[in-house]
């Protein structure tokens, strides 16, 4: 092993929210070292493979100024690298896929690049150290401080210790939690709990978590055939059917809780259908000159490629290999049905010149390289967000959602919920515009973690709408600043939250940086 590293500033785990604080402690003078599993930061956007999953008003406010700066920077990066036509390029606000999920859709390689060019100053000048490929495997503590965390980097195995006065942890599961024993919460609470109106009637089930998806990029090539092998557990996933589902899995079937009344492969006139290529379309080869694309490039995070038969969080490592393996089989056996087996309006069955582009995330089997994580473990937080904080059904007509006075930032999405490990088909139901408390940063007993992804004071519901990629940048970006703050003037986080002075001091701040604490007034989504 080699001799521990130290920095100012220990961030674990390279997502959105890992990258936001990175960059917001380097900024702020903060040696930082930032961390992440595999070779490509960028997390939900790069390598789960998601793009951007945003509000209605995110292109005029509703984020941080450096989100922001991400979004623009991403539209630039096609206009200075591709040939748009004249229209695309005149657009100001390029959509390059024109999916429907989002007013950006962006291929991940395009993601990446963009994100290394905004860390690039940091990087290049020393101020952040980058180890990809290093996976924590352990940490220490002393009371109600972190001291440290060991990382494995792969291929070699090699074991490195990490050292920092603030430790942050930015992983997609909220790994360093466990490992530095940090009170957390996973899965579903109960109504005894939280008192939320949609959370479970019995006992909490802490294994009751949303699915995770392995998603894969698509091309259709018309005349060519790109089957792949059939999968191994293809039979199985066939036939599969669970409770809440109108028809198996494999098949063009909506859920019951979708306006939908079926899917289909590409548009479809028939009123009720939902046209899937479209949804999360990276590349729409009509925004660029002609031969540049041969077909448009989408993203397959579908309905029909959810895993939710068992969980990879707090399980045995052999249990976690054997449910992502089960998960990607999923993932193959939904391309290989809509190569041989789905129906056709035309009447005939399979699309073989539907093409696996693994070159578009990275990998050899043409899967992302991480799954596509919705649901993490959480802190037990100082202040923790309940359904009855952000929903319209609870606080009234014409009511905003709560208040409050720590607020670090801001966010807004639906409480959407897919089908969970418990058998549940979750629900997609609606949201107030909220604010982000710094309350929900804050662990209830260590002084010196902080959250920086998916793993704040949320519960099992209201995760459904704080886990989005504009949230999580924000939530990344406050943690960033608090541990630079707390460094400069001696505080704990704690310490700034409860006191009234640092608290207003270090809001100021905040919103100097380009980070808006409260909405205008708006309606709900």
């Amino acid at each position: 092993m080699r001799q521990p590293i130290s920095a100012d500033v220990l961030i674990v785990g390279g997502g959105l929210g890992g990258c936001a604080a990175a960059m917001a402690a380097a900024k702020a003078g903060k040696r930082v070292i930032l961390t992440e599993e595999t070779d490509w930061i960028g997390g939900q956007v790069t390598s789960q493979a998601v793009p951007p999953d945003e509000h209605r008003w995110i292109e005029q406010f509703g984020c941080t100024r450096t989100y922001r700066t991400f979004r623009d920077n991403v539209r630039a990066y096609y206009k200075r690298n591709f040939p748009l036509t004249p229209e695309a390029a005149a657009n100001p606000r390029l959509d390059p896929g024109n999916g429907i999920v989002s007013r950006l859709c962006v291929e991940p390689r395009a993601a990446l690049a963009v994100l290394h060019d905004m860390m690039a100053p940091y990087v290049q000048s020393g101020r952040i150290e980058l180890l990809v490929n290093a996976k924590p495997v352990a940490a220490t503590s002393d009371g109600n401080r972190v001291e440290s965390v060991t990382v494995r980097l792969s291929p070699t195995g090699e074991e490195l210790t990490l050292r920092a006065p603030y430790v942050l942890d930015a992983t997609e599961c909220g790994d360093v939690l466990p490992l530095a024993g940090v009170e957390y919460v996973t899965g579903a609470e109960s109504k005894s709990e939280t008192g939320e109106p949609n959370a479970l009637d019995g006992d909490a089930e802490p294994q009751d978590m949303q699915a995770f998806t392995y998603v894969f990029a698509l091309d259709y090539r018309e005349g060519e055939d790109h089957t792949i092998a059939k999968p191994r557990d293809y039979d199985e996933w066939k036939t599969y059917k669970a409770p809440f589902m109108k028809d198996v899995m494999l098949s063009w079937a909506t859920s019951n809780l979708s306006p939908f009344q079926s899917f289909s492969l590409f548009r479809d006139p028939t009123p009720g259908v939902f046209s899937l290529w479209e949804y999360r379309r990276v590349i729409d080869k009509a925004n660029f000159i002609p031969g540049t694309f041969d077909s448009d490039i989408t993203l397959v995070n579908w309905p029909q490629n959810d895993y939710w038969l068992g969980s990879i969080i707090d399980v045995a490592e052999e249990e976690r290999d054997r449910q992502l393996e089960r998960a990607k089989q999923l993932s193959l056996s939904l391309l290989y049905w809509l190569q041989t087996e789905a129906p056709r309006p035309d009447g005939g069955f399979g699309y073989p010149g539907l093409r696996l582009r693994k070159d578009v995330v990275g990998t050899a089997d043409g899967l992302a390289k991480a799954p596509y994580i919705r649901e993490s473990r959480r802190i037990r937080a100082e202040f923790t967000v309940l359904e009855q904080h952000i929903s319209p059904d609870v606080r009234g007509p014409g009511r905003q959602a709560e208040k409050f006075a720590d607020s670090v930032g801001i966010g807004c999405y639906r409480i959407d919920l897919h089908p969970t490990t418990g058998g549940r088909e979750g629900f997609y139901i609606p949201s107030l515009p909220f604010q982000i408390p710094l309350g929900s940063l804050i662990p209830v007993r260590v002084d010196n973690l902080l959250p920086a992804c998916k793993n704040i004071g949320v519960t099992h519901l209201t995760n459904g709408c704080y886990r989005l990629h504009p949230v999580e940048w924000n939530v990344g970006e406050a943690a960033g600043h608090l541990a630079a703050y707390c460094l400069d003037r001696g505080l704990t986080p704690r310490e700034v939250r409860n006191t009234e002075s640092h608290l207003r001091d270090f809001q100021a701040h905040l919103v100097r940086e380009g980070i808006e604490l409260d909405w205008p007034v708006i309606s709900a989504v």
